[in-house]
């Protein structure tokens, strides 16, 4: 019987922030064909502040009728193998990794068990614990959304809405490296960040509204959901794309009609759902970039693992300007966080 304890922050149910306790709780033992990572960082995203508000509703037919069914939070890691189990070949103890784990959860936490063939590779050497902990978060979905759903080619004009969050701030670097012409939209407090990245236009959405300036796009990328196909019909191209990772009604009814009438396409993917494979593939390649600096990770802020909940209350704010984490031990470098 396992009696060693772990801390972990733990949602006891659902609603604001108060529902995050620091407990302590069973230390994972591996499995065969599992790791036991003990985690430096880890990330706290607006995707686990939906979680633990249980919202969609219907997203609860996954997460647990009337309270999570996997209570530790956070999916994104970053840590160090301290054990295998048995029948483990590609990973050793002492190794250094990152990934997520995906709807395992469990990543706000000291200890997590990830199956050796799940979503995480041996960290880049130049990348710090607290940035590694992000990538599977904004950089990833980025990724499926630009190049494979949006399928970008060099040349193209993309736009980015919503672009100092955490996808966007990955997207506009993975545009430019794509070879396309980037406009990025965000408040005026975040232009200078989002040229900083790249972006060729920024506009400040408080003072104009990138649907009504007369300019065209052949991939309008809105990473938090804000506009609309509607909206944006008229500013994408003959053969356009409106993508977005924020799925509602209307953008289900727009992809279903899209799919059959006009060249005009509304797009949707739930890249956390995608097979793990398929993921790994593209986590490979961030991981290329990350080593060749082609991409940094944008880093807002760091609590540590008692404060998980005093940064979901900020990520409510909506002005979280690229990733925000969690400092879990002092292995894991800050020096890139610019509020720590």
């Amino acid at each position: 019987m396992n009696s060693a304890k772990m801390k972990a922050i733990v949602c006891t149910k659902y609603g604001s922030p108060e529902v995050l306790q620091l407990q302590k709780v069973p230390k994972p033992i591996p499995k065969e064909k599992e790791v036991l990572v003990k985690i430096h960082a880890s990330s706290i995203t607006a995707a686990d502040t939906m979680m633990r508000k249980g919202k969609p509703v219907y997203a609860r037919l996954f997460l647990g009728l009337t309270k999570p069914k996997n209570p530790i939070t956070g999916t994104g890691f970053a840590g160090v193998i301290e054990a295998v189990g048995e029948g483990v070949s590609l990973f050793k103890v002492g190794e250094e990794v990152f990934g997520e784990t995906v709807f395992g959860f469990g990543a706000n936490a000291e200890y997590t068990c990830v199956a050796e063939d799940g979503l995480f590779l041996t960290k880049p050497l130049n990348v710090s614990f607290a940035a590694a902990a992000t990538v599977c978060d904004g950089a990833l979905t980025s990724w499926n959304f630009l190049k494979i759903i949006g399928k970008i080619q060099k040349g193209q004009k993309v736009l980015i809405n919503g672009a100092s969050g955490s996808l966007g701030t990955a997207a506009v670097q993975l545009a430019k490296y794509f070879g396309a012409e980037v406009t990025g939209v965000c408040s005026a407090a975040n232009v200078e960040l989002v040229k900083s990245l790249g972006a060729d236009k920024v506009i400040d959405y408080m003072r104009s509204d990138f649907t009504q300036n007369g300019e065209t796009y052949d991939l309008i990328y809105d990473t938090i959901g804000a506009s609309s196909f509607s909206k944006c019909k008229k500013a994408l191209t003959a053969k356009g794309a409106y993508l977005s990772p924020v799925l509602s009604f209307s953008l289900l009814l727009q992809m279903l009609r899209t799919s059959i009438f006009g060249s005009k396409k509304a797009k949707f993917s739930a890249t956390g759902m995608l097979p793990v494979p398929d993921l790994k593939v593209y986590l490979k390649e961030l991981k290329g970039l990350l080593e060749t600096e082609q991409l940094k990770m944008v880093m807002d802020r760091a609590y540590p693992l008692q404060e998980v909940a005093k940064a979901h209350w900020y990520i409510d704010t909506g002005r979280k300007k690229g990733n925000v984490v969690a400092i879990i031990t002092d292995f894991a470098d800050i020096s890139d966080v610019a509020d720590k």
